[in-house]
């Protein structure tokens, strides 16, 4: 892996999850918070996972991303209201952290070797999910459609 590309996307990535996190206009946050996406998958294109990547980039800036911009413009109510800076969110993100690098201090390091992994192609994975997993992909199907149709309903009853 490029040490440079890693640097530069490693600070992006937290440069825009920072921001994500902190930006008082939601708007703006919502966008950072693509932006990190954004960064994720360039990882997973570093690592030679590009199938990955590309699922979060579909999945997540693509879908999940566009969602949250889209709720916020339909929901927003309360431009103007600040709500000041949420101290009990620092003081959780401050815990989670250090708990994280207490887990990383705390475990052993492997000195064994990882055995040897098949090769996994897209098609690989396609038939994988068309054949084993049909009926959970169709139930996420179906349960992501009716979230869609109940928020569209949500939706044109308060516009009347």
């Amino acid at each position: 892996m490029n040490s440079a590309a890693f640097i530069v996307i490693g600070i992006l990535t937290l440069a825009a999850a920072l921001a994500a996190a902190t930006l008082p206009k939601l708007m703006h946050a919502a966008l950072s918070f693509a932006v990190t996406f954004l960064g994720i998958a360039a990882f997973f294109f570093l690592l030679g996972a590009e199938f990955v990547g590309l699922v979060q980039v579909f999945v997540y800036i693509g879908a999940v991303a566009v969602l949250i911009v889209f709720t916020i413009l339909l929901t927003r109510r309360d431009i103007e209201k600040d709500r000041g800076f949420n101290w009990s969110g620092v003081v959780v993100a401050i815990a989670v952290f250090g708990g994280l690098i207490w887990a990383i201090f705390k475990t052993q390091s492997l000195s064994g070797v990882a055995p040897e992994m098949p090769v996994l192609t897209v098609k690989h994975i396609g038939e994988v999910l068309m054949s084993g997993y049909v009926w959970p992909l169709l139930c996420v199907g179906l349960l992501l459609t009716a979230a869609l149709i109940g928020a569209l309903i949500l939706v044109m009853e308060e516009r009347k």
